[in-house]
């Protein structure tokens, strides 16, 4: 039996039903575990997943799920949330390093053709990409970042380098219902995913009015029919190896404060949507939509999630 076998019978029929079909293979397991959660059973996800591990010991993905299963089940999900702590270990580890890095040299590639330059980032977060990019040419700029935490150190240290900025806690959202003026250059690094797809095309339109350039960092994941489809639970763990692979002395914080209840998250459809990621050639076709007459794409990063390219355009 094929995992795609299983899929089908959850669909036709319920859990119990998938359960029959299973393979005794790990990933087999594991999907059982990924429908049972789903289901909010979690006594029954925790059971799958620890079979999974039985099948096969060694691997990180199956490994770290148990131990989140068993936090969920005695705590409860309303108790388990990503740590501050595990998400500043993840972004500034791993493949994140050379991630923003080569998003940032990217940045600052484009801002060397102005002489000078006003610039808006939308959703600056801590000013991990922008931070580096930035030159002299950068004559006026404006940060907007809906968490407040996050905003202030990004300000804070734009002041400790003495770069002038003006700093907005807002959503896109709130921040496009005002008025605005134009810059040379809009950047949204990682950012614009988080707005939900009925919403892209007008806001992206407002982006076309009020900047002359727009740059778009994002990454380039294959889509799937349904959040629970085999293929995406295959696709989904193979990568998440690959992504705790990267991580060894804080790997158990990573996991379990970040990686692992956003894995999961992906298939609770009781929680609420953070980000709404699409194909490179998806948002390509929203650019032009909004009016974009010329969009260039540059590959950044084959990051262990999916690769990350910068849209360049205008």
């Amino acid at each position: 039996m094929t995992l795609e076998d299983v899929w089908r019978a959850y669909r036709s029929d319920d859990l119990a039903a998938a359960a029959q079909m299973a393979p005794t293979e790990a990933l087999g397991r594991f999907y059982l575990a990924v429908l049972a959660f789903a289901q909010q059973d979690f006594p029954g996800a925790l059971a799958h997943a620890r079979e999974a591990v039985q099948a096969a010991p060694q691997d990180l993905v199956f490994a770290q799920a148990v131990t989140y299963l068993q936090r969920v089940l005695s705590l409860g999900k309303q108790e388990v949330y990503v740590s501050g702590e595990g998400f500043a270990a993840f972004v500034r580890g791993g493949g994140n390093v050379p991630l923003y890095q080569a998003t940032s040299a990217a940045l600052q590639s484009v801002y060397g053709q102005y002489k000078t330059l006003d610039l808006l980032d939308v959703g600056v977060g801590d000013g991990l990409a922008l931070l580096p990019a930035l030159t002299a040419c950068v004559r006026s700029l404006d940060i907007l970042e809906p968490s407040g935490a996050m905003l202030a150190k990004a300000s804070a240290a734009l002041k400790e380098r003495g770069v002038p900025h003006r700093a907005v806690e807002q959503t896109l959202q709130d921040f496009a219902r005002q008025p605005a003026r134009q810059w040379d250059v809009i950047q949204a690094t990682y950012s614009l995913q988080s707005i939900p797809p009925q919403e892209r095309t007008g806001l992206l339109r407002w982006l076309r009015e009020h900047g002359r350039r727009l740059l778009v960092a994002e990454f380039d994941p294959p889509s799937f029919s349904d959040d629970l489809d085999a293929d995406r639970v295959d696709y989904v763990v193979q990568a998440y190896r690959r992504g705790l692979a990267e991580y060894v002395h804080d790997r158990d914080l990573v996991a379990q404060g970040f990686l692992m209840p956003v894995m999961f998250g992906y298939f609770d459809p009781t929680a609420a949507r953070t980000n709404y990621e699409q194909p490179i050639q998806t948002w390509i076709t929203h650019l032009r939509a909004a009016g974009f007459a010329q969009v260039e794409q540059r590959l950044l990063y084959r990051y262990w999630w999916a690769p990350a390219y910068l849209l360049d355009a205008s």
